[in-house]
């Protein structure tokens, strides 16, 4: 294989992020097969002229390069190394990509299964949210063989405008959990300068003209406190698998000796909104904590 083209792309996940997701290489002109546990969730996609597959073995079978986007690290196990799954059931020279946030010794496992069977596997977690993936700006972060990567990037590029090689297996995984512990501990801080505006009378939305674009600016000030101010609470990512991500980047902190006590703060505060019923809605609810 010498180039991307026309090979055919089988996309496993179409929720929130994925569906954007497949339509941007639906549009670059990739032939499309699709699974999602729930098939009307991939209607508009199938609409648009992907094809439908009956299960990851179904995608393994048809497509020469696999993309995955789900929700835990146990739906990446099942999907990759299942009984149905795409490596236990996949051909030599296959690629795979695997863009769930999952935790780096399970990226590291499937690449080592992958390897055993001539196949070729990277982790490249995303970042952007909804936006990103409807406007095919993701920031892509990506671990496994480079020679691979460098392959595989014309790809990645369809669906987001910062792809970067992180390392070996697992360290695109590594990359996002450091993402994760900046957007933790800044979503707090954006939340509170909102509540701590709205208390002193001031209008919200001058406020943010005002620090959106000087030394506090940040992405989730610019594109989710807005969504603060509106009373828009859907997910552009949602607060259960914020709390998933939070708890691998803590575990794996652990791990290496490292206390993250305000990611610990976060991940209490979004475990609270939780179990109050918040945990479908998205991570800029966070919001709704000082109502409680």
């Amino acid at each position: 294989m010498t180039n991307t083209e026309n090979l055919a792309i089988g996309f496993i996940g179409t929720g929130v992020m994925g569906s954007s997701m497949a339509g941007q290489l639906l549009k670059k002109g990739h032939p499309v097969v699709v699974y999602t546990r729930t098939k009307e969730r991939a209607q508009e996609l199938l609409d648009k002229g992907a094809q439908w597959a009956e299960s990851p073995r179904a995608i393994a079978e048809q497509a020469q390069v696999v993309i995955s986007i789900v929700g835990y690290p146990k739906d990446v196990e099942e999907v990759y190394l299942g009984e149905d799954g795409v490596v236990t059931n996949g051909r030599e020279g296959t690629y795979l990509i695997d863009m769930t946030t999952s935790t780096p010794s399970l990226a590291r496992k499937i690449y080592e299964e992958a390897r055993k069977k001539g196949m070729h596997s990277i982790d490249a977690p995303v970042s952007g949210g909804d936006v990103g993936a409807k406007n095919a700006s993701l920031s892509i972060m990506a671990g496994g063989d480079e020679e691979d990567f460098e392959f595989l990037k014309p790809i990645m590029e369809a669906m987001g405008n910062n792809v970067q090689y992180q390392g070996k297996a697992g360290a695109g995984q590594h990359t996002k959990m450091c993402n994760q512990i900046a957007i933790a501990s800044n979503m707090i801080g954006v939340c509170e300068a909102i509540v701590y505006g709205e208390k002193a009378g001031l209008d919200p939305e001058h406020v943010l003209k005002s620090i959106s674009s000087g030394a506090a600016g940040s992405w989730s000030l610019s594109n989710l406190a807005p969504r603060m101010i509106q009373g828009n609470f859907e997910p552009g990512f949602y607060i259960k698998h914020f709390i998933k991500d939070m708890k691998i980047a803590l575990d794996e902190s652990e791990k290496m000796g490292l206390e993250l006590p305000g990611l610990s703060l976060a991940k209490s505060m979004y475990e609270k909104l939780a179990a109050s019923g918040e945990e479908n809605s998205g991570t800029h609810a966070l919001y709704k904590y000082w109502a409680q």
